[in-house]
Parts: structure tokens; C-alpha cells; sequence
């Protein structure tokens, strides 16, 4: 596996003639008054910790949260407050290893109507969306243990609950709770405006060329979105708000034009068109958040397919923040060194490039634990354990894996081997073979992308070879 790789010298150092410095957004900062905004300013997280719930009288001196009663498990949350404005949350805690076993409840306030929500659950098991178990990614020493992110739109108040499972018949003895408890409250920012069209249609950008390419001068990007952008090209300019569609024909002629040789005669054939996809610069990312450099992979073998989980409560036009909110909360609060889907796909079935370093190369994720080497994360925003998605997303899904697998000349309909770096179903170096397209389920033992999206992952694999014309 090729390790971190920092992006074209000739790039940054034009860049660094072109462009003005860009400071770095602390983690928990808020918008200086008076000062200049940015191109497309930064959110912020507010980040809080969970007390002892519960009457005091169950509880053991001394011990937070802990009751004295075997029978009683145990609890921590916020008390309804006032916060600065937000529209996602997610719990985190201080080691990534441990599980939270238990239940978390959170209520918002919208901002503007003073309404709170009823009481949302947030899905506890998150750890599988994460890098493998021997990634550099993991030995930052900034990663930790979180719940799934849960949209909630734009909201100004907040409460939480967090209880311990209770005991089973045979022990009678309640779980315990992580440490280091806190609610992660996170502001998507705002952005430059992106037109989202439904995935049927390819309308171009505000500003856009007749081709739907939307550039912006070098001196309104800061050294690390050059790097970002950089790494698209050819496919699009520097500065690039989206990456155009093309058909079969032109999308094989831009693959071969890309590699310069280095696309194989196998693969030509079956590249699927490129669906319209926008950048990271497009949907606003902060660069400044993620480190520096990529992270590649040697080769594209399979796609797994995820849901966010992060609800469904979310319009097309609000995709954007939905996902500057996903990835602030894996880089900020769980501590990833990006946001760890590849790519990001929304309702109405606009294409979202994920984690930096190229949407044609092998850039290596953090999404599916233990099967991240060879292959690429896809999510759906949105939760479908129990709700159809959109046909939008899906034939977005098809389209999308037609052509970045075409890339590297896999079959949709196939199988392939991939060798595990470690979960829960198999073990470290366990060479497993798996469909091409897969869900995160098939890789670790999880409910994700939920049942009803993953059932429909098989007329996926049809859909998806067919635009490769198999």
C-alpha cells in the first residue's frame, strides 16, 4: 500500500507565488466580529461534556455517574440549554476501542421558531466507519470513540441523554459508559452557492462555461484548496466548482488522455460515463481542517456501498451543509485526517467528491474497517434501515461505480478477492472474496448502508455494467 503522498510540487509552489496565506480554523472557533469573510467560511463545533443524570441518591460518592444500585445503569447528559447555532450532532469519547453500549437520545430547538423536536435516537454503533486497524490514520493520537452524526438543521438549543444498557438475566450488572463523554454540536458554515439538479440532469453552475466547468481565480484559494483541486486535474480546471458529465465515448477519451499510458487495454472497453460530480471546493470543504497530502491505495477493486445514518431530514439544497457538517465531525471530532467516504451521494442524486486526492484515483478511505486497501466508499445521505432510497440516489450509485470502477477495470456483476486488515468478521489477512459492489455489511458486522439500500445493491450491479456496456 503506498503511504502519504503530498501533492505536486510545481502546483504548490505556484500557488504559493499566486495566493495569500490562509490561517487555519481552530477547532472550536467562532467568526471574529468585524473581520473579513471568507470565499467560503468555515463552521465551528461546539464541543460539551455529558454530567451525571439520574437522582443522587443512587449514585456512589465520588463516582460520577455511577449508581449504587447493580440494577440501575448508568446515565450522563445536558440539561435543555441555550447554544450557539448548530445543525448536526454526535457524541464522542475518548478511546476509539470502546463501545458505547447504551441508548443516546438528543432534542433540538430549530432556530428561528423556538420549537423544540421530540426526543431523536443517534445510532450508537459507529465504529466500523473508520480507517483499518494498522493505519498510520489511526496512530494520530486524535481519534475517538462517536456515535453516527444525526442532522437536525439549523437549531439554537439543545438536551441530551446517554443510559448504559441494564444488565442481562444472568449478570444483573448494567454496562458501563465511555469516558470522556461530550456532545459535539457542529455548524456547517456557509459556502459559495452550488446548484444541485437532480442526477437525471446536468445543469452547469452559476458562472459556468457552456461545458458546466466553473473556475475561480488562483488568489481566492488558500494553499491547501490548490492542493485539493490540483489533484482533479485534467478532468477540470484548477479552482473547479464541478467535474462535468460525459458520455461513454468521451469519458473512455478523457481516462486515456489522464493516465498518459497508463490505463490498461483491458479497461478501455468498459468505462462507464462520468457522472456530474462536485468538488470538494464546490460543496464548500474547509482544506484546512484535513492534514496535508494524500493517502493512496494501489488499485480500485471494490465498491462498498454505506448510509450516513445521519437521517433523512435534509433538503437537496441543504446537501452541501449536510456535508461540510459530516466531515467537519470526522475530522474535528472523531479525528480523522478527512472525511472518510470517497464519495457522497444525496437524495435527489447529485455526486459529492469525498476525501481529497483525485475522484479518478485510488485514494485510500476510511469507511469500511478492515477493507479499505483496494477498494472505495460510496454513502447515501441518509438513513435506510427502515426507509426506501430515493431511485435518484441509486441510479446515481450505478452511474457513479460504472465509471470509477471502469477506471480500473472491474466488473460490477464480479467477484473479487480483498485481504482484511482486521474486524469483527474476518480476521486480519484473511483473503475474502466479495461482489465487486458490496455493502458495508458484507465487510463488518453492521447494519450499514441499512436494509433497504442494501437491497438494492443487486439491481445496482446490473445497472452499473450496463453503462459499462457488458
Amino acid at each position: 500500500m503506498r503511504g502519504f503522498l503530498a501533492s505536486s510540487i510545481g502546483v504548490a509552489t505556484a500557488a504559493a507565488l499566486a495566493l495569500p496565506l490562509a490561517l487555519p480554523t481552530p477547532a472550536l472557533a467562532t467568526p471574529s466580529v468585524g473581520a473579513a469573510a471568507p470565499v467560503t467560511p468555515a463552521g465551528s463545533t461546539q464541543s460539551l461534556p455529558l454530567a451525571p443524570l439520574g437522582p443522587s441518591g443512587g449514585r456512589i460518592p465520588g463516582v460520577p455517574g455511577m449508581s449504587a444500585a447493580p440494577d440501575v445503569p448508568e446515565a450522563r447528559g445536558l440539561a435543555a440549554r441555550d447554544v450557539s447555532s448548530f445543525s448536526l450532532v454526535g457524541v464522542v469519547w475518548d478511546d476509539a476501542a470502546t463501545e458505547l453500549l447504551g441508548r443516546v437520545q438528543v432534542r433540538t430547538r430549530a432556530l428561528g421558531t423556538g420549537t423544540w423536536s421530540h426526543w431523536q435516537d443517534v445510532e450508537t454503533h459507529n465504529r466500523e466507519h473508520a480507517a483499518d486497524p494498522d493505519a498510520v490514520e489511526r496512530g494520530t493520537g486524535r481519534v475517538r470513540g462517536s456515535t453516527a452524526p444525526l442532522w437536525v438543521g439549523p437549531s439554537d438549543g439543545v438536551e441530551v441523554r446517554v443510559q448504559a444498557e441494564t444488565g442481562s438475566p444472568d449478570t444483573r450488572t448494567p454496562a458501563r459508559l465511555p469516558s470522556g463523554l461530550r456532545i459535539e454540536l457542529v455548524d456547517p458554515g456557509a459556502a459559495r452557492p452550488v446548484t444541485v439538479v437532480d442526477g437525471k440532469n446536468s445543469t452547469p453552475l452559476p458562472g459556468g462555461d457552456d461545458k458546466g466547468d466553473s473556475a475561480v481565480n488562483l488568489p481566492d484559494m488558500s494553499m491547501e484548496a490548490a492542493e485539493s483541486s490540483e489533484a482533479n486535474v485534467p478532468h477540470a480546471p484548477l479552482g473547479a466548482l464541478e467535474i462535468t458529465e460525459l458520455d461513454k465515448a468521451d469519458s473512455t477519451a478523457d481516462a486515456i488522455l489522464a493516465a498518459e499510458g497508463g490505463l490498461s487495454e483491458a479497461a478501455r472497453p468498459y468505462i462507464g460515463p462520468r457522472p456530474r460530480i462536485v468538488t470538494r471546493r464546490g460543496w464548500g470543504a474547509d482544506e484546512s481542517l484535513r492534514e496535508p497530502g494524500f493517502g493512496y491505495t494501489n488499485t480500485v477493486k471494490a465498491a462498498f456501498v454505506h448510509h450516513t445514518a445521519s437521517g433523512n431530514n435534509y433538503a437537496c439544497k441543504d446537501a452541501p451543509a449536510v456535508l461540510r457538517s459530516l466531515y467537519r465531525y470526522h475530522v474535528v471530532s472523531e479525528g480523522w485526517r478527512d472525511i472518510g467516504y470517497n464519495f457522497a451521494v444525496d437524495r435527489c442524486g447529485t455526486v459529492y467528491e469525498g476525501r481529497a486526492g483525485g475522484v479518478a484515483k485510488p485514494v485510500l478511505g476510511a469507511h469500511t474497517m478492515g477493507f479499505n486497501t483496494d477498494s472505495m466508499g460510496v454513502a447515501v445521505i441518509g438513513s435506510f434501515s427502515s426507509t426506501t432510497p430515493p431511485k435518484a440516489a441509486v441510479d446515481a450509485v450505478a452511474r457513479l461505480t460504472a465509471w470509477k470502477l471502469g477506471l480500473f477495470g472491474a466488473d460490477p456483476r464480479a467477484k473479487t478477492t480483498l485481504t482484511s486488515g482486521g474486524g469483527n468478521l474476518y480476521k486480519k489477512g484473511a483473503n475474502v472474496k466479495m461482489n465487486v459492489i458490496s455493502g458495508h455489511r458484507d465487510g463488518f458486522a453492521t447494519e450499514c448502508p441499512g436494509r433497504m439500500l442494501y437491497n438494492q445493491l443487486p439491481p445496482t450491479r446490473t445497472s452499473s455494467a450496463r453503462l459499462q456496456g457488458r
